[in-house]
């Protein structure tokens, strides 16, 4: 028995009897039993095994496409084959998932706030090696510890703790060279001190007891990091005893090469400047004076630090461009870190907080909002041109300004020096309220910095 024959049609589908007649034009015609006329049809058996063989086809067709689906389609699998293999599996490896997943926005690190935390620093001032003595304040008998716990919360999104075996890993086979003035040294010093505790680096090269050039290796992951003091980015001749100086001279058309020289051999570099632009100085195009900051006894032009600011940075940034454009490079610029002195430098007291600043309890400062607006404005534009090119290279602002603004409670203050308060208290002791304790809030400077590293990496 095949299936047609076992099915019965419902009584509303019974097909009823017709007779045929012929008109007088020798037409056709079928009439049923209410005497009505048809058009003219197939005969009554052709029309009725039509029938059956549609309704199977139709329960057929909604068990395989139901009218109200699942959330997931059905599996078909190959029966033909030893092990049935699914034909319309869900991806399972890793990169599909990512490739199904919805685009996140880019999370932004500069808005947001510091909120209490209970995690404790990886490091102290005993168990890394390479905090500058200036920043340990722990050691220099700092007595308040609240400054170590708090994290910076951005406001669509988190940041994980930082995780040295993570950031090991991308920067593996890499070399990773920080480049600028102090500010950079010091977050440099931070995050060897981070990585220290999955993998101590072993320093290689030092240029003199200065310090302005130094070069590690973390031998297990045939990692190179490196430090290049260069406080403009650009040609420069510093103030100085030895050079005789008592102003900077700029040269804003030529990037410094005691680091561009190196470019080709660096595959993550990190830039900051900025706090070098206060201070007197003579700015060069060429052979030509442009102007000067802060110099009475010269007869130049005063024309201030904010344009020099941004055409330093524009000249370290064509240059990368120029030497590494379509190459897989990633280029950062931490933007500039304000100062939190209240009043006169060697007087007690300079920077004497000891929490952050509440959101919109402190707006940000004319100066610190112009060099961060350079800072990402020249960052903006030279992204958008690599962009345009073949390549992996990426620019990106680090872009802590704010969240810096917001730890006046983070600088050693007199602790830059051992024990200030030994034999009492004193009306004049010198005070760093530029640097960062270490540990402290430039740790989360890297941690920032390593969310970066793994979107440039994936």
């Amino acid at each position: 028995m095949d299936i047609f024959s076992s099915l019965r049609l419902p009584s509303y589908l019974s097909i009823p009897p017709f007779e045929k007649l012929e008109d007088s034009m020798g037409m056709n015609y079928h009439y049923n039993q209410n005497n009505q006329p048809c058009p003219n049809f197939p005969t009554k058996r052709l029309i009725t095994w039509v029938l059956y063989a549609l309704i199977p086809l139709a329960l057929l067709h909604f068990y395989i496409f139901p009218i109200f689906p699942s959330q997931n389609p059905p599996l078909i699998t190959e029966t033909t084959l030893e092990n049935p293999k699914l034909i319309n599996p869900q991806p399972q490896d890793k990169e599909a998932k990512l490739q199904l997943q919805p685009t996140q926005p880019q999370c932004d690190y500069f808005n947001g706030n510091w909120v209490k935390s209970t995690i404790e620093p990886l490091y102290n001032g005993t168990s890394c090696g390479t905090i500058k003595k200036g920043q340990n304040c722990m050691v220099h008998g700092r007595p308040d510890t609240g400054y170590l716990y708090w994290r910076w919360k951005p406001e669509n999104c988190e940041i994980p703790p930082f995780d040295p075996a993570s950031f090991l890993e991308l920067i593996t086979n890499r070399h990773v060279a920080f480049i600028g003035d102090s500010m950079a040294r010091n977050q440099l010093e931070s995050l060897l001190c981070l990585l220290a505790t999955k993998s101590q680096p072993e320093l290689v090269y030092r240029d003199s007891e200065e310090n302005k050039f130094r070069r590690w290796v973390l031998k297990e992951y045939n990692t190179t990091v490196s430090v290049f003091w260069s406080p403009f980015l650009v040609k420069g001749l510093e103030k100085s005893a030895a050079s005789g100086l008592s102003h900077n001279n700029l040269y804003l058309d030529v990037a410094d090469e005691k680091w561009a020289s190196d470019l080709n051999k660096f595959d993550i570099m990190i830039f900051s400047i900025g706090h070098w632009f206060l201070h007197p100085a003579i700015y060069y195009e060429g052979e030509n004076v442009l102007g000067c900051h802060h110099c009475p006894e010269f007869n130049h032009t005063e024309i201030g630090f904010f344009g020099v600011f941004q055409k330093a940075i524009s000249t370290t940034l064509k240059r990368v461009k120029e030497e590494l454009n379509g190459s897989d490079k990633l280029v950062v610029v931490t933007t500039f870190s304000p100062a939190h002195f209240e009043g006169e430098w060697d007087k007690a007291g300079a920077c004497p907080k000891k929490e952050p600043y509440k959101l919109g309890e402190k707006d940000m400062e004319y100066m610190d909002t112009e060099m961060r607006r350079v800072q990402i404005e020249e960052v903006t534009t030279m992204a958008k041109e690599v962009e345009a090119v073949q390549g992996r290279l990426k620019i990106e602002a680090l872009d802590v300004t704010k969240l810096a603004m917001m730890r006046p409670d983070g600088h050693p203050g007199p602790y830059m020096n051992p024990n200030p308060f030994a034999e009492g208290k004193k009306e004049r002791v010198p005070n760093d309220c530029v640097h960062w304790c270490m540990p402290g809030p430039i740790d989360s400077w890297n941690e920032i910095l390593l969310e970066i590293v793994k979107r440039w990496s994936n």
